[in-house]
C-alpha cells in the first residue's frame, strides 16, 4: 500500500509547526534545514519553519542536544533558529514559548512536528493540531529506545493513494495521562547520560526525516513510521497499511 503526497505539497512552500527544541527536537529542526536545502536545490519551493519550545538551555543540555556552552541560560527556540538561519540563508521564525492553541490556529501549519517529552503535554495539543495541520509526526524516546509516527485525521481516500491514520489512534499510549512520568530535571551531563543513551535522539530523527524525504522528493510513502531499539540494533518500519500489536511507547524527547 502507498500513500501519495497532495499536490499542494510539491507545488508551494509548505509550513511546519516544530514543537519542542529540546533532545528530538533540536535534530530534529538541524535535519529540516538540511532537508529544505535539499528540495530547493532540486525545484521544490521549500519549507518555513516555526520552532516553539519556551525552555532554555542548560548544562545538562550540552553534547546531547545540539547546543554549546555558550548558549546557557538562552531561549533554545532562539538559538537553533538564529544559528539555522544564519548558516543556510534561511527566514525561518523562533516562537520562545510553548505551543498554544492560539498560536497554532493562527500558524495553519501543513504540518506539525510533535517532540515532546510528555504524554499531558501531547494530550494538550492533540485536539488542536488534528484541526489545523494535514500531517503530524511524532517522535518519542526513552534510554535507549524510542518511535516515529507519521499520519493524519481520516480524510476522503484520493483514488490509488492509502490515508494515513492518527498517530494517537495507532498508539493511544502516547496521550495517556494516567501513567506516572518521570520528569524530574537533571543538573549535568553525566547524570542526563544515566537516563538517556547519547545518540538515542539522533536514532529517533533519523528514520522521521526520511519518512519526510520520501514525502517530498519521491511524492509517495509505503512506511510512515519506525520502532527503534538501540540496545538491540532493532529498526522495525511501520508500512502505510499496517497496524502495530503491544508496543513499548515512549514519550521522553
Amino acid at each position: 500500500m502507498t500513500h501519495i503526497t497532495p499536490a499542494h505539497f510539491l507545488d508551494r512552500r509548505v509550513n511546519i509547526a516544530l514543537i519542542g527544541c529540546g533532545g528530538n527536537g533540536s535534530q530534529m529542526l538541524t535535519g529540516l534545514a538540511r532537508l529544505n536545502h535539499a528540495l530547493t536545490a532540486l525545484g521544490h519551493p521549500g519549507l518555513h519553519v516555526t520552532a516553539f519550545d519556551g525552555d532554555t538551555v542548560s548544562e545538562a543540555n550540552i553534547g546531547r542536544q545540539m547546543f554549546s556552552p555558550a548558549d546557557i541560560g538562552m531561549h533554545k527556540s532562539i538559538v537553533l533558529v538564529h544559528r539555522l538561519n544564519a548558516f543556510f540563508g534561511l527566514d525561518w521564525h523562533a516562537r520562545p514559548i510553548h505551543a498554544s492553541t492560539s498560536e497554532l490556529v493562527h500558524l495553519g501549519a501543513g504540518i506539525a512536528i510533535l517532540c515532546v517529552d510528555s504524554a499531558a503535554a501531547r494530550a494538550k495539543l492533540a485536539t488542536t493540531i488534528g484541526k489545523t495541520a494535514a500531517y503530524v509526526m511524532d517522535l518519542g524516546n526513552r534510554a535507549s529506545d524510542g518511535q516515529v509516527i507519521f499520519g493524519s485525521r481520516p480524510t476522503a481516500a484520493r483514488e490509488g493513494s492509502t490515508p494515513l491514520r492518527w498517530p494517537y489512534d495507532v498508539l493511544p499510549e502516547l496521550i495517556d495521562t494516567t501513567v506516572p512520568e518521570d520528569d524530574a530535571p537533571s543538573c549535568g551531563l553525566a547524570e542526563a547520560l544515566e537516563r538517556q543513551e547519547l545518540f538515542i535522539n539522533q536514532a529517533i530523527v533519523t528514520p522521521a526525516l526520511g519518512i519526510l524525504w520520501e514525502f517530498f522528493r519521491h511524492g509517495r510513502l509505503s512506511w510512515c513510521g519506525a520502532f527503534v531499539n538501540l540496545k538491540t540494533g532493532h529498526v522495525r518500519p511501520l508500512a502505510v497499511d499496517s497496524l502495530p500489536g503491544h508496543a513499548e511507547v515512549t514519550n521522553a524527547a
